[in-house]
């Protein structure tokens, strides 16, 4: 019985230990958490692509004009003109009136200045040239910058033109430009360069010949002749070398024929090959036809063989019509500063030269405005009476290339 009541009491010890280290094991087992919601995943904001540099691109819109030929008729009306306004000197604004806008919508505008444009000496008209200075401030008013004065006409009035000319242009505003006369040989390498918008344009002129007149004795200044064919590729060259783009004016072929003889063709590619992108031709006073050249190194480069009269009193119908050189330039500038420099669509835009009777109120008119009204009242008929609109349009189409020509 004893033995019995000690078992009964060690058994009730075991369950009671049990007990004690259940419950202490139930009340010091942790709960179970629930674990933390997950934060949404932070995005990280996309990167700004850093901008690519891309090219510059610079146009211009440039025009080139014919032969400014001033007879006495002329420069007598503009000093009319003047004296009926109250005004001294003369008034040559009405020559240029009708074109006037186009040439304001341009960036640059080059001009042949066929005759000696000076304050000094007397006016004189064929074959020696001499014109009052208000009409190289008139032509500067209608627009223009860039004057050629390498011509047939050039040494018309001797060293003492050739001095007062340089004086008068000297007495321009800055932004006129000359080429075509230099101070000697040691004026060679000095190349005119225009600077417009950041891009360099290069300007040289020269002349078949002088009418057979030498380069005066003591003149100050002398034209370069195509003749002289290592004076022209070395300041082509170097040219080439400074500029972005290079015009060459070149006075040369037939008075009074509209076809381009052989040896301008030969030059033109010449004068492309050494460095030209833009050859200007100037001296027949009629229009002849235009082409583009490939140079030698793969460039191409365009010709207008002959731009035809711009302001005249001459007395052939054909000699009433002018032919302006348009095109634009575009330089593109890479972001490595290499650049590319092109001509683009170039195309011409006719003029006509009008006066009245006995060469009464010469003007210029683009041939868009010109009527048939105007044509029948022409000055010009009175020697060929074919003179119209018809008569212009025809002249045009025979002898320029159609694709060129705009009115």
């Amino acid at each position: 019985m004893k033995k019995r009541l000690t078992a009964l009491l060690v058994s009730a010890a075991v369950l009671l230990a049990l007990l004690v280290v259940a419950v202490g094991f139930y009340q010091t087992t942790p709960e179970e958490s629930t674990p933390p919601a997950s934060a949404a995943p932070v995005q990280s904001p996309t990167p700004t692509p850093t901008p690519q540099p891309t090219p510059a691109v610079t146009v211009l819109r440039f025009s080139a004009t014919g032969d400014n030929l001033i007879h006495n008729g002329i420069y007598n009306q503009a000093l009319r003109r003047a004296q009926n306004a109250g005004k001294d000197g003369y008034d040559f604004s009405f020559c240029y009136d009708q074109v006037r806008d186009f040439y304001a919508g341009c960036d640059v505008n080059w001009l042949n200045q066929e005759t000696l444009v000076n304050d000094e000496l007397e006016p004189s008209t064929y074959p020696c040239f001499s014109t009052p200075g208000d009409l190289g401030r008139a032509a500067y008013d209608a627009g223009f910058r860039v004057f050629s004065l390498s011509n047939n006409h050039t040494y018309d009035k001797g060293a003492e033109g050739i001095a007062a000319t340089r004086r008068f242009w000297a007495s321009m505003p800055q932004d006129a430009l000359t080429c075509g006369l230099y101070a000697g040989e040691a004026d060679y390498e000095t190349i005119p360069i225009q600077e417009k918008d950041g891009v360099r344009i290069a300007y040289l002129s020269y002349t078949e010949h002088t009418n057979g007149i030498r380069t005066p004795q003591g003149a100050e200044a002398n034209v370069i002749y195509t003749s002289e064919l290592e004076v022209m590729q070395r300041q082509l060259e170097l040219a080439r070398q400074q500029a972005d783009l290079v015009i060459a004016g070149v006075h040369w072929g037939v008075e009074g024929s509209h076809t381009v003889t052989q040896a301008q063709r030969e030059l033109a590619q010449k004068i492309a090959d050494w460095g030209a992108d833009v050859i200007i031709g100037t001296h027949p006073h009629v229009v002849q036809d235009a082409q583009w050249l490939t140079t030698a190194d793969g460039r191409p480069a365009f010709v207008a063989y002959s731009l035809g009269n711009f302001l005249n009193a001459q007395s052939t119908a054909d000699t009433m019509i002018g032919a302006v050189l348009c095109f634009e330039i575009q330089k593109t500038t890479q972001p490595d500063g290499s650049s590319k420099t092109e001509v683009l669509d170039p195309y011409f835009r006719p003029t006509v030269n009008h006066y009245g009777s006995n060469y009464s109120q010469i003007r210029v008119y683009w041939l868009e405005d010109y009527t048939d009204e105007l044509a029948q009242s022409h000055g010009v008929r009175q020697n060929f009476p074919n003179f119209s609109r018809a008569y212009i349009e025809s002249v045009l189409k025979s002898s320029i290339d159609n694709a060129f020509l705009k009115e």
